[in-house]
């Protein structure tokens, strides 16, 4: 089994690699490489205390295209190398949707986690992704109920299981983790705070959009935490709107 990873699904597959090991189920954990700030994949491996990827790639790419192309040519290369019976990818980036049509191209079975959420918002590039995954896949683990019948509206052909939503177990997981390790609450300064973040692409990539997300954060009644994705960071300087965002050190 071939273990298909990327920031924030790893911090879900976190659970799915540790019962397989757990379990002694052979299995090849790989970082596709989508993300490739630190912060965005490396630091989530570290502090879940996970294994490293057997297999790690870095893709760099200007357009969405671009780098959903260049994973899927990594990762066919390492499924000839590998040769395993099931690829299992989990939710609806880029380098998901890469690795199920490279896996399916081979005629290797795909295994979709968190099968059959749906935004309806065809603006949104991971919509697309979930969609043609849960389409090309053999077996789809939805969360919900909801997500089943998304799914059977759809006349997927694969088989359908309701499986619980990873995130609530990611969450119960390493909140043991995090209360020992984090050090986050120190950094922030005030005791009462919203927290809010804004990091996908149809926010973020217009500019008027962007800019309204800014003006609401900076006019909210209480201070608001917001960590930020690098993409936003990029969109706020090519676009000058830092000075709607309040710094804190």
């Amino acid at each position: 089994m071939v273990v298909v990873g990327t920031r924030p699904e790893i911090v879900k597959m976190a659970l799915l690699i540790r019962a397989l090991r757990k379990n002694k189920i052979p299995s090849v954990f790989v970082h596709c490489g989508q993300h490739y700030d630190y912060n965005m994949s490396q630091q989530f491996i570290e502090e879940l205390e996970l294994p490293e990827p057997d297999y790690s790639y870095k893709v760099k790419a200007s357009s969405q295209g671009a780098q959903t192309a260049r994973i899927i040519t990594y990762i066919e290369r390492l499924l000839k190398k590998t040769l395993p019976k099931l690829v299992l990818v989990e939710g609806d980036t880029n380098g998901v949707l890469a690795t199920a049509l490279a896996a399916v191209k081979l005629g290797i079975h795909v295994g979709h986690v968190e099968a059959g959420l749906r935004s309806f918002d065809l603006r949104m590039p991971e919509e697309h992704n979930r969609r043609l995954t849960d389409h090309v896949s053999t077996y789809l683990f939805a969360p919900t109920k909801v997500a089943e019948n998304n799914l059977k509206r759809e006349s997927v052909w694969g088989k359908i299981y309701v499986t619980g939503n990873t995130v609530i177990d990611a969450v119960a997981q390493h909140l043991p983790i995090a209360e020992k390790k984090s050090r986050i609450l120190e950094r922030i300064m005030f005791k009462e705070f919203a927290l809010a973040t804004t990091h996908r692409a149809e926010n973020v990539d217009n500019p008027e959009v962007l800019k309204n997300f800014m003006e609401a954060l900076a006019e909210a009644p209480i201070p608001v935490v917001y960590p930020m994705h690098p993409s936003t960071k990029k969109r706020l300087k090519q676009n000058r709107l830092h000075s709607k965002i309040r710094k804190s050190k």
